[in-house]
């Protein structure tokens, strides 16, 4: 056996004097590895699919006759659509407004102890949702054929006031009557699945504070369960726009009327359609856009860091473009290093 001054075999990181061990310089790595991206061939593939179908579908709309886009151009602006337009614009905002108010009363009523309140709520819930829009609105329209007069009095008993039926609900009211009354059943829904979003802990910190039922809901309630809300409603906004195209058959000058009442006198059926088409997308693209920047305000206190939104995407894309634009008419000084700092002090 050798003793402890015995030389080590060279290589093995030991001292040849016997002293403690030294590591052994690593070896000289591996020259740096090529990264090279992932190649998605289906990707690829399902994108020239889409590319090819659109062009298909752009060529069949600017080479097929039947489009009729000179027609088109011709109706799209005109006085009769616009203010077709306006009335459905009309008929969707009184809907939406009434219609989440009645809507908001019946679920605070459903979520009450209130057993009759309860009852009443989910009555109305159930029987307008059973019933299609359509036969409510008929129904409406024909109100005079069940009561030729509306009054006030006692039941059983004299009628202190009383008003002729088509007088007082006329053609647009009875469509108003009809879309709020339906809306309102599936907005009482929508309210409610937001309330019981909020956490129970915030109305007993409010009662502790003292503060009144009806402003327990306004100011802590509501306003939290809007980021549940708004999703909902929103689609429900837009199909209600959408949905007022069935107040045709109470002959209500709306958009889709219009449009029948126009192709029925020249035949011009599909640029028609085409104009009831482009407005309804415009107008659901409107208010998809509100519902987006809605929806934003209310999760300010949910999302610390939200998402750009298109606007702020396209100002940072402009601002990224100048900068790029401005690096590349800046000069290219050459940079010194080292080595030819030193080449520089040896001559």
């Amino acid at each position: 056996m050798g003793s402890p001054t015995d030389t080590a075999p060279p290589g093995t990181g030991l001292p040849s004097d016997g002293g403690p061990a030294r590591t052994a310089p690593p070896p000289d790595g591996p020259a740096d590895l090529e990264v090279v991206p992932v190649r998605h061939y289906a990707r690829w593939v399902a994108v020239a699919a889409v590319l090819v179908l659109v062009a298909q579908f752009t060529h069949g709309l600017a080479t097929n006759p039947v489009w009729e886009w000179d027609v088109f151009g011709a109706y799209i602006l005109s006085d009769t659509i616009v203010s077709a337009v306006w009335v459905t614009l009309q008929l969707t905002a009184y809907a939406t407004v009434l219609g989440f108010v009645l809507g908001t009363v019946l679920a605070f009523m459903r979520l009450s102890h209130n057993p009759v309140l309860q009852t009443v709520s989910w009555t109305y819930i159930w029987v307008f949702r059973s019933i299609p829009m359509i036969v409510q609105l008929v129904f409406w329209f024909n109100l005079s054929a069940l009561y030729e007069r509306l009054g006030i009095g006692i039941p059983f008993g004299p009628v202190f006031w009383s008003v002729d039926s088509n007088s007082l609900i006329g053609t647009i009211g009875a469509a108003v009557i009809g879309l709020t009354l339906h809306q309102a059943a599936y907005a009482a829904e929508i309210v409610r699945g937001g309330v019981l979003a909020v956490d129970e802990g915030q109305l007993e910190a409010a009662a502790a504070l003292g503060l009144p039922r009806l402003r327990q809901i306004c100011r802590i309630v509501l306003p939290q369960a809007m980021r549940a809300i708004l999703p909902t409603a929103g689609n429900e906004i837009i199909g209600l726009l959408k949905g007022t195209s069935v107040v045709y058959v109470m002959a209500i000058g709306e958009l889709f009327y219009q449009t029948q009442v126009i192709y029925g006198r020249n035949g011009r059926v599909i640029p028609l359609l085409l104009v009831a088409t482009a407005w309804y997308v415009l107008l659901t693209s409107l208010l998809s856009v509100a519902q987006y920047y809605v929806e934003r305000h209310y999760a300010k206190g949910a999302d610390r860091s939200p998402p750009p939104t298109p606007l702020q995407r396209i100002r940072r894309l402009l601002h990224g473009a100048r900068s790029a634009a401005a690096r590349r008419r800046e000069p290219v000084v050459p940079r010194r290093t080292p080595h030819s700092e030193s080449q520089g002090e040896r001559t």
